[in-house]
């Protein structure tokens, strides 16, 4: 059964509310399919004994990939599809941005990026590690440093040990 607006006719049904914003993630994703496509076909044969695929192998599935989800995602913006809030999110989106923290946090960062070839990735992470942690509230300082320093010395033998990168010893050359 129609429902009847007040002349007694038949109402028309309403538009699908549509989030057109989304077209311009469909335009970004289509663009960089296009870019990893061209990139694949300029790419030169780097195939070591160890790697015989060399790094052709991936940009072929990935270019188109993009280009497909970008089309998938225009159809069902057009069509007025959306996706489901989220329930479980535990965010307060009329709370303002606690640019305080943001700006420890980009600190932190810059002062990694400083520090790292002079310092070595052991310290400068260490710092990174443990000025994040501060940066977002914790107040626990002896176990975070302690935390930190593990997590410095495990990602930098890590690297070392497990994927043959070798990081930045900087002033413990010889020492690690």
């Amino acid at each position: 059964m129609s429902e009847l607006d007040l002349d007694g006719r038949a109402a028309a049904p309403a538009a699908p509310d549509r989030d057109l914003a989304q077209l311009g993630l469909c335009a970004l994703l289509a663009v960089l399919g296009v870019i990893v496509l061209i990139t694949a076909v300029n790419l030169g044969d780097n195939r070591t004994g160890v790697d015989p695929l060399g790094p052709r192998a991936v940009p072929p599935v990935l270019g188109p990939s993009l280009i497909i989800l970008a089309v998938a995602l225009a159809v069902a913006t057009l069509r007025g599809d959306r996706g489901e809030a989220e329930g479980g999110e535990d965010v307060d989106l009329d709370s303002s941005v606690d640019i305080k923290t943001v700006l420890l946090l980009i600190g932190v960062f810059v002062a990694n990026i400083v520090l790292i070839d002079f310092l070595g990735w052991v310290i400068s992470g260490a710092l990174l590690f443990y000025g994040a942690a501060i940066a977002l509230g914790s107040r626990h300082f002896v176990r975070d440093l302690a935390i930190s320093v593990v997590l410095a010395l495990a990602t930098f033998y890590g690297f070392a040990i497990g994927l043959g990168v070798g990081l930045p010893a900087g002033i413990l050359q010889g020492i690690l």
